[in-house]
């Protein structure tokens, strides 16, 4: 019999609460539904301070807990509403939550979601699994990326290499070898849309470049594009994760500083535009060289610009956004945590070791407002 799970996401963007509800059966996941509410401009912009190490009291971050809940909850009516679905359908709700810290390095790696999950299984009546990343990490791993798990579950084939793009507000790849036998890959391989995002929002008051229209009106300063290039980020071997509270607008002021050349506001944009596009590239090139086709999905899917020049820099790799292979590009990290869920709740493992670096699989999160 099919079952029905609700996944909930919101990235490193900080935009939207996105919502998909999934069914499983004998299937791959088939996205039934789909439902996105977004971040109020006041709460993104209370995240993004957090984020980056801005204005941080505990009741500050208390308080964003709270409210990202309500948020999470108001999400999942709203879908459950919409798609004519009753409660009682949904055997449980995946939470991501939302990443206000993440240093998974060190003697005290830690990372830290909010959106109480208390509040979203009280408010729905629904079993919701939630702290989803925290396991990986006691098991000695960095806790993302998470959605490989799911990239190998519904996109790994025998007769072809293929790499998985997300671009989100970070980006990250997912190597999937057609040899059954060869180990799964992945990590983030940097920014994604956050630089872009950031930058359009502080120039324009614009939360996106749509369409990479702003981009493409720019030129890339190759001296500045080699300065951020040169972060050790990019030089780190995998596994490796990163986040809002590393790549963010203080880190780009800080080179801009640096660079010591005025520069028109659309060429920095087209800079950190091919500064996405460089290093998703390199990170195929390098770790990924087989491949015959790079799958696309996340937010960056929709700028033209981005993927026009990863066509253009990965000349002998198909590039393609997911939905050619029925698989909603806005939607695959919301699926993902969906089948996290029904994961959790059946005892399987959730990570993949040699994604996240963990010594073994470990079954993932906690979970709130049990049901049987």
């Amino acid at each position: 019999m099919p079952e029905y799970f609700i996944g909930l996401m919101s990235g490193t963007s900080m935009d939207a609460v996105d919502a998909a509800l999934v069914e499983f059966g004998t299937r791959n996941p088939v996205l039934c539904h789909r439902h996105s509410i977004p971040i109020p401009g006041g709460l993104r912009s209370h995240l993004i301070a957090v984020a980056q190490g801005e204005n941080i009291t505990l009741e500050h971050i208390s308080e964003l807990d709270v409210r990202l809940g309500h948020l999470f909850a108001d999400t999942v009516l709203a879908l459950l509403q919409q798609s004519g679905t009753t409660a009682d359908k949904v055997r449980a709700i995946g939470s991501h939550g939302q990443t206000i810290y993440h240093r998974p390095i060190g003697r005290f790696a830690t990372s830290m979601q909010i959106g109480d999950p208390n509040i979203i299984a009280e408010r729905t009546g629904i079993t919701t699994v939630a702290d989803l990343r925290r396991r990986d990490m006691a098991a000695g791993g960095q806790g993302a990326p998470l959605v490989p798990a799911l990239h190998e579950a519904i996109f790994r084939l025998r007769d072809r290499n293929r790499v998985i793009v997300n671009i989100g507000g970070i980006a990250n790849i997912t190597i999937l070898p057609a040899n059954p036998l060869a180990e799964v890959r992945g990590f983030d391989t940097g920014p994604g849309n956050t630089l872009m995002d950031g930058w359009i929002k502080k120039q324009q008051r614009k939360n996106h470049d749509e369409r990479g229209r702003w981009a493409s009106s720019g030129e890339v300063d190759e001296d500045l594009l080699g300065k951020m290039l040169k972060d050790s980020y990019f030089r780190k071997a995998p596994p490796k994760s990163t986040g809002r509270e590393y790549f963010n607008l203080t880190w780009l002021e800080k080179l801009l500083k640096r660079h010591k050349k005025r520069m028109l506001a659309k060429h920095v944009q087209a800079t950190l535009c091919e500064l996405t596009a460089r290093t998703i590239t390199a990170a195929i090139r390098e770790h990924a060289p087989q491949s015959d086709e790079a799958l696309v999905c996340g937010g960056g899917v929709h700028n033209l610009a981005l993927m026009l020049r990863l066509q253009l820099l990965l000349d002998d790799i198909r590039v393609v956004s997911t939905e050619e292979f029925n698989t909603d590009p806005d939607f695959v990290e919301a699926i993902a945590f969906a089948w996290l869920a029904k994961q959790t709740l059946e005892g399987r493992p959730g990570n993949v070791p040699s994604v996240t670096g963990a010594a073994r699989p470990v079954v993932l999160g906690g979970i709130y407002g049990y049901k049987s």
